[in-house]
């Protein structure tokens, strides 16, 4: 069980956007398996590699109850996002303390690469569909108070730095 330390925000790859993966290695199952060990350390229901500071698009996904049924993805990208959308309170390890309810679709299609390589396809909803979006966030370099407007943002960010004082 190996527990990354997640980079404190502002750290500059938290603005930069990940590489692509090109083959699912030894290395790269690695990586997925701390990143839900650090997941399941916050806890938290998502993981972009990036928040890490491993600069590949890695992300990993575990909205179940019970825990332990982590979906891994490299190279998530939506195909689809439903209309409807959904509110949901969204933090991040990076920038402990703070929180904000953000609006995103309540459902998307995600095209990835699967835990054997394999390009698999695949239906979020609810919760992990607000996870697997705010984590290709991440992997775009964005955080989840992009969403906000200027004033709640920098309202959130100097709280954060009040926390971290």
């Amino acid at each position: 069980m190996t527990i990354r330390t997640c980079l404190p925000w502002p750290d500059k790859r938290l603005r930069t956007k990940a590489e692509d993966v090109t083959e699912i290695t030894e290395e790269i199952h690695r990586i997925w398996t701390d990143m839900i060990d650090t997941m399941d350390a916050m806890p938290g229901v998502g993981l972009a590699a990036t928040q890490i500071g491993v600069m590949l698009r890695l992300a990993v996904v575990d909205g179940s109850a019970e825990r332990g049924r982590a979906i891994r993805l490299a190279n998530p990208e939506i195909l689809h996002a439903s209309v409807e959308l959904r509110e949901h309170d969204e933090a991040s390890p990076n920038l402990p303390g703070v929180s904000a309810r953000i609006k995103r679709p309540r459902a998307v299609t995600v095209r990835f690469l699967n835990q054997d390589g394999v390009v698999d396809r695949r239906d979020f909803i609810g919760i992990e569909a607000t996870s697997v979006q705010h984590q290709i966030d991440h992997l775009n370099g964005r955080m989840y108070f992009d969403h906000l407007s200027k004033v709640k943002r920098d309202m959130l960010v100097k709280k954060a730095r009040k926390f971290r004082s």
